[in-house]
């Protein structure tokens, strides 16, 4: 999708900045859910580490999409500037 390159700096900020801050959290989460992963499997805190999970999931969705921006004057997502180079 191209959009106008000042639209394209506040999504990758933006994006890229809750992307960070969802997988940290997440980790933390997961972390504290498993109690510093030395928990038995019965004392896992199974709310917290599917938060967790769920969060790291959601960040890395959140920079996915994000990374589909694109701005004028940044070419195709199909193009080959390096057309002469041959994958193999």
């Amino acid at each position: 999708m191209v959009v106008p390159r000042e639209l394209y700096k506040i999504v990758t900020v933006f994006s890229t900045l809750i992307a960070i801050v969802a997988v940290v959290g997440g980790f933390v989460l997961l972390d504290t859910a498993t109690n510093r992963t030395v928990a038995a499997a019965s004392e896992v805190n199974l709310p917290l580490a599917i938060a967790g999970v769920g969060a790291i999931a959601l960040g890395a969705a959140t920079y996915a999409f994000a990374s589909r921006f694109r701005t004028g004057g940044m070419g195709s997502p199909n193009s080959d500037d390096d057309g002469d180079i041959e994958d193999g």
